[in-house]
């Protein structure tokens, strides 16, 4: 079998979201949101880029994306043969960065190859479990009681762990009111790289009263020597996510102290062979770690729970039910949250979802097609 991909759709949609979601990057309504299919015979496969309109979150946006996709990858794409997709990591190394434009198209080649071959995507990487373990991550709220609120609706479905966007002067009151109401929640918070050392240290060391699962990327990627040494004045665990690019940002996390949980992004590390060996990794070094979302569509998050089904991701991922950011989703069926707080891995070929072509039309704003 060899993959030999003869046509190529990249296109934007944009899909409001259920509720806004607000992080220390500012507050959203909607998501644009870049889509690949690629085809083989008839069959298709299809992707999602997990950057957004700006580079907030890291270097890549949207524009970066369609620009590396159109002139590079895609033409690498249509010009190769391989026997699989784990070939395309070596393929595409040589041009550097843009990981996550990268993911998008390895992980259509995945649901192309499983597609092909007649295997779910968790059966080919290593599946361990039939379901995954997911909390929730919610937004800053305007209000202490708007916050409350949507922290209750969350327990009463479940969700097994709560994850709170921080930000400074949004953090250790909120904490407290939060605390006071849910005081045995399991309960972590995120603060986006929005903090520094110098300025903040004193009150990122007063979370240790809160008694927090995790406190996640307080400083910017590059603050090794900042996070190391918070590591060392506070109880709370640590967990590194912007900073996490490769195997080796763990063993570095590792050797100097800097973090003591990973979160693995496929979009951040540059796709799904990356994440995992550093899971794989993880695993072996008996470091926690759990598969993060970046508010994808269905297409996303079947490969992260795919993903998160593989060896080494032990704690409750971030990959939430559709119904929390969409009032409707682009995949049949949609991820529904089970009553013990997991979502079940998809069984049928590929991806294992089928994409609601109806919905793409309907939210589409571009469209370009490229062939071999």
């Amino acid at each position: 079998m060899v993959l030999h991909v003869d046509r190529v759709e990249l296109r934007i949609i944009e899909l409001p979201l259920r509720f806004p979601f607000e992080t220390s990057f500012g507050r959203i309504h909607s998501r644009e949101i870049i889509l690949i299919t690629l085809y083989q015979d008839g069959i298709e496969g299809w992707g999602e880029a997990v950057t957004d309109r700006f580079p907030l979150y890291s270097e890549e946006c949207n524009g970066t994306v369609l620009y590396i996709s159109q002139h590079i990858l895609i033409p690498l794409v249509l010009q190769s043969n391989w026997k699989d997709p784990g070939e395309w990591e070596s393929h595409a190394q040589k041009y550097k960065g843009n990981p996550m434009a990268k993911c998008m198209i390895e992980m259509a080649l995945w649901d192309l190859y499983g597609k092909i071959i007649g295997r779910s995507l968790s059966q080919i990487w290593g599946q361990k479990r039939k379901t995954i373990p997911v909390g929730i991550s919610l937004g800053i709220e305007a209000t202490p009681d708007a916050l409350l609120k949507r922290i209750e609706w969350a327990m009463n479905l479940h969700y097994q762990r709560i994850k709170l966007k921080i930000k400074p002067h949004h953090d250790v009151e909120i904490l407290r009111t939060v605390r006071t109401h849910f005081p045995n929640i399991a309960l972590s918070v995120d603060g986006n790289a929005g903090y520094s050392l110098k300025e903040h240290e004193s009150v990122l060391k007063k979370l240790d009263d809160f008694h927090l699962e995790m406190l996640e990327q307080p400083f910017s990627k590059d603050a090794w020597i900042a996070h190391a040494h918070l590591q060392k004045h506070i109880q709370t665990p640590i967990c590194l996510d912007e900073s996490l690019c490769s195997k080796f940002h763990i063993e570095l996390m590792r050797e100097i102290g800097a973090g003591r949980i990973v979160n693995i992004k496929p979009g951040r590390v540059g796709g799904y062979i990356s994440a995992l060996k550093m899971a794989q990794y993880c695993s072996k070094s008996e470091l926690p770690a759990w598969c993060g979302g970046m508010l994808e569509t269905g297409i996303g998050r079947a490969a992260n729970v795919h993903l998160a089904s593989t060896e080494g991701f032990i704690m409750p991922n971030d990959l939430s039910a559709s119904d929390r950011y969409w009032f409707e989703d682009i995949i049949d069926p949609p991820f529904d949250l089970n009553t013990d707080g997991t979502l079940s891995v998809p069984e049928n070929t590929g991806l294992g979802v089928s994409v609601r072509r109806n919905l793409i039309e309907k939210y589409a704003k571009w469209t370009i097609v490229m062939k071999r």
